[in-house]
């Protein structure tokens, strides 16, 4: 198969997969117990948390682990209750839909516009209504165009309203240099499955200035932050995936962003196809485009029988058959948007995969 889909998830790195085995036989102590095997678990988790911090250079202290990004995000948002929380148009349903869901319980609810690009203009956010103490989120690389927004300058002015940003960085992590320090938020979302490990896992990362308030309860794991049992065999797995994303991010980057080009360039040569955010800064593995008259989701189905696995967006409201609220929100029309389909490349992708993709599409959509 040729697997195009690295957005949704990536196959776990065999060396994840090696540094997890023994936490799902042997060592399968309780983290929170005081022998032998519980010290062995506490300690796996204690070096898994060292090597994320280290990938977006942040404290260890400031690594709470979730169940993954989607938890993340809701975790954060739910400590906006009670103030003005703002998203973005084109934020992931795990925030979005968490933002609607719960909007009575926010003083105010707030949307932030983007540009055709899908870039949301910082002196937009600074101009809406904000009182000290709200909330805003906006996700640092878009899992569908893999558009990248000025989160660090956001971050800078509202700091000088009071006001706290939380970033999802879910689809950057482990593709892109992150700095946690650099990026000025106070909360920001990492899940495991998109850098090569397990799912199942992620982590919210919280600023020493900001006091998270705890929405999960029963227990005091994650020093009170995050109740329940530590999973660790996917908290190891998360650590070694994280490890490795930062010793090969250089190399992978650039490999990433050779395939990116030779695919646009062949892309280029099909008659009336358009690239979503073409000329915006985006993630090196990511391409989402559109060809006027062609359905997207036949598409799809179409190239899947060819053994090419792409998608049309997020994945986690594929299933809805609604257009995609990004390029809706990017002012796409609603015929182009229908046609839409994203390549997310990964690490182990070849030049011959691309060539071979390219060759599919051009067959499967010459007579349109």
């Amino acid at each position: 198969m040729i697997y195009f889909d690295h957005n949704a998830t990536t196959p776990c790195d065999g060396r994840v997969v090696e540094a997890m085995l023994p936490y799902l036989h042997g060592m399968y102590g309780n983290p929170s117990s005081l022998y032998k095997l519980g010290r062995i678990a506490r300690s796996a988790i204690d070096t898994a948390r060292e090597q994320v911090a280290t990938l977006i250079d942040a404290p260890p202290s400031q690594v709470v682990f979730t169940s993954g990004g989607t938890e993340a995000n809701a975790l954060a948002l739910a400590n906006a209750y009670g103030v003005g929380l703002a998203v973005s148009a084109i934020e992931h349903p795990s925030v979005f839909e968490n933002a609607q869901y719960h909007a009575y319980r926010y003083r105010d609810l707030m949307t932030l516009p983007v540009d055709k690009s899908g870039v949301v203009n910082p002196q937009a956010v600074v101009n809406l209504p904000w009182q000290p103490g709200d909330f805003a989120s906006l996700m640092l690389a878009n899992n569908e165009t893999g558009g990248l927004q000025n989160v660090s300058e956001i971050a800078e002015r509202l700091a000088e309203s009071g006001v706290n940003l939380h970033t999802d960085a879910v689809q950057a992590l482990g593709k892109i240099p992150i700095s946690f320090r650099q990026l000025g938020v106070k909360l920001m979302s990492l899940s495991s499955h998109k850098i090569y490990g397990p799912k199942g896992c992620g982590a919210l990362i919280v600023a020493e200035n900001f006091k998270l308030q705890a929405w999960q309860r029963g227990g005091d794991q994650e020093r009170g932050l995050r109740a329940g049992t530590e999973n660790v065999p996917a908290i190891v797995g998360f650590g070694k995936a994280a490890e490795l994303a930062k010793a090969e991010l250089e190399q992978r980057m650039a490999k990433m962003l050779t395939l990116r080009t030779r695919l646009e360039q062949a892309l280029h040569a099909i008659p009336g196809l358009v690239i979503f955010a073409e000329h915006a800064s985006r993630l090196p593995n990511t391409v989402q485009f559109g060809l006027p008259g062609v359905s997207g989701e036949m598409l799809l189905m179409q190239l899947d029988q060819r053994n090419i696995a792409v998608s049309s967006g997020s994945a986690c409201s594929a299933a809805s058959g609604e257009i995609s609220p990004v390029l809706v929100a990017m002012g796409v029309e609603a015929s182009l948007a229908k046609a839409a389909i994203r390549v997310s490349l990964g690490k182990d992708n070849q030049e011959s995969e691309i060539d071979q993709f390219v060759d599919a599409l051009k067959a499967l959509t010459s007579s349109h």
